[in-house]
Order: structure tokens, then C-alpha cells, then sequence
């Protein structure tokens, strides 16, 4: 059969997974949203980070410049919401190593694009490399003790001949966090996430949507929450910053209440059998 008037075959084997779906649903991993992984500060924060719950261990070693924050894992929702989204559709070259457009990434995460965010963009790369995991938490079925970096490597591929900033770049991830997008351990989050700015306000976010999902209501202790959370401030502290929150009332999806009395807090879903679930709550006295 002749081949000619045909175009050339350029289908090859390739070792990355090119992030190109531009409106792939933002996707979290339900590990990383049940135990306290992330800084919720930009200021750098070098300590060893211990936690235990539930039979679950972690341990959170961060390199000199600071344990990854939780803007940093912007990134990693990125990659694993390309991965998801590829499976969805049935990609066959997804695998660890994924190339991103930097310019893709920064826009569907709500940043800027100017020179300084790009600068931004390589040092929380710097963090999620350097980050440590030690747990036995598992991810698609598997649970073992083990020690890894939060990404494996990367390398920026490509600059701009014009400005030479970062264009195209590598990222791989774990093998732990590759497991979950397979093992299908995630949760859709609201694309208003990107939108929230402090650190607490996206952490609180985080906990609702695991915890309380598309149920009416999650009810947890104040003490218990500050521990969730992984906030490094005094209870008393951490209360004040909560009440804020709780006022500011512009949290996708939930809505937060706190009772003084029992020192417990409430997370009721937006939606009509939450509203309905909050009424109840009020008419009974449990809310003050």
C-alpha cells in the first residue's frame, strides 16, 4: 500500500505524560486531605513534624528551605488532576514523569504570570522535593512503612529564548502520590479553592470535603481540629483565627459554625440539606 499524500506516522513512545487538558475538574488526594502534610505559612518552617491517628503514622521532614506549604501543593493537585483526567478519557502514555506548561499550570491555579511568579513556581518545587515522608499511610491498597520526597525530581525543559523564563518542565511524582490518582483515593474539589488566601481558610476546606463531603453536617472538637489542621499556633490562638473565619463566611461549599459552650465546631455542606441540617441545629440550642 502506498504511503504517498499521507502524512508521516509521529506516534512515539514518549517517558512523560503532557499535561494538556486544560479543563480537567481539580482533583485532591484523600490522604493528604485527611493528615497535615503542608506549611499553612510562607514563612519558612524547618521543624520535624510528627503525627499519629487512627493506627496512621507520619512523620514530616522538611529541607533547609522550609517544609512545603500548602500553595506549594497547588502543583501536586495539578498533576494528579492531568493524571485522573487521562485515565477518564484513556490515555495510554500517563505515567510519574509529567511535563507541564508552566503558563497552564499558574493560570488554572489562580496565580499571576509575571516574572516573579515563575520564580515562585521553582522554589515550591525546591520545597516539594525536599519535603520527607515517613508513614505507613495507604495508597491503593498498599500500606508499608516508607520514606519519600513529596515529587522525585524536576528539570525545567524549556525556557523562552526572549526572557528565559520556564516554559515547559518535568515533574515526577512519588510513587505514593502516583498510586493515589491510580487507586482513584481522590476527591473533586471546587475550582474557588485557588481563590482562598490564607493557608487555615484552604486547610479547613480540605478537612470539609473529606470529612463531610455531600453529607449535611461534620461535627469535630476544637482540640482535635487544630491537630487535623497541622496550624502550629496555641488553641486560644487558633480559636480567634477560626471565629474570623466563621464571620468571613466565604468558604466554597461550607459553612462553619463554633460553639463556645462545647468548644466543638461544625461544618454544615452549602447546599439545601445542610441548610436545612443548620436550621435544626439552631432550633434545638446546639448553636450559640
Amino acid at each position: 500500500m502506498s504511503n504517498r499524500g499521507t502524512l508521516r506516522n509521529r506516534c512515539f513512545d514518549r517517558d512523560f505524560f503532557q499535561c494538556d487538558i486544560l479543563d480537567a475538574a481539580p482533583k485532591d488526594d484523600m490522604s493528604s486531605m485527611e493528615h497535615p502534610i503542608f506549611s499553612l505559612s510562607t514563612k519558612p518552617d524547618t521543624k520535624i513534624r510528627y503525627y499519629e491517628h487512627n493506627g496512621n503514622t507520619l512523620e514530616v521532614i522538611p529541607s533547609v528551605l522550609g517544609l512545603a506549604t500548602i500553595w506549594d501543593k497547588d502543583i501536586l493537585i495539578y498533576c494528579i488532576s492531568q493524571v485522573v483526567e487521562g485515565l477518564n478519557r484513556g490515555r495510554t502514555d500517563i505515567n510519574r514523569t509529567i511535563r507541564v506548561t508552566a503558563y497552564d499550570l499558574l493560570v488554572s491555579t489562580n496565580k499571576s504570570t509575571g516574572g516573579k511568579d515563575y520564580k515562585r513556581f521553582q522554589a515550591s518545587l525546591k520545597r516539594l522535593a525536599g519535603t520527607i515522608l515517613v508513614t505507613n499511610i495507604e495508597t491503593n491498597g498498599i500500606r508499608v512503612k516508607e520514606g519519600f520526597a513529596l515529587i522525585d525530581k524536576w528539570r525545567i525543559i524549556e525556557r523562552s529564548s526572549r526572557n528565559k523564563q520556564m516554559v515547559a518542565v518535568e515533574i515526577t511524582l512519588s510513587e505514593w502520590f502516583y498510586n493515589t490518582a491510580l487507586g482513584t483515593e481522590i476527591l473533586t474539589i471546587s475550582k474557588d479553592y485557588y481563590r482562598l488566601r490564607k493557608g487555615l481558610e484552604r486547610r479547613l476546606y480540605e478537612l470539609a470535603r473529606k470529612h463531610c463531603g455531600k453529607q449535611a453536617r461534620w461535627k469535630i472538637s476544637l482540640k482535635l481540629l487544630l491537630k487535623k489542621t497541622g496550624s502550629r499556633t496555641q488553641l486560644k490562638i487558633f480559636r480567634s483565627k477560626l471565629k474570623t473565619i466563621v464571620s468571613n463566611d466565604h468558604l466554597p461549599d461550607y459553612r462553619i459554625t463554633y460553639n463556645k459552650k462545647t468548644d466543638f465546631v461544625t461544618f454544615y455542606n452549602r447546599a439545601e440539606n445542610g441548610h436545612q441540617a443548620q436550621i435544626q441545629d439552631v432550633i434545638r440550642g446546639k448553636l450559640v
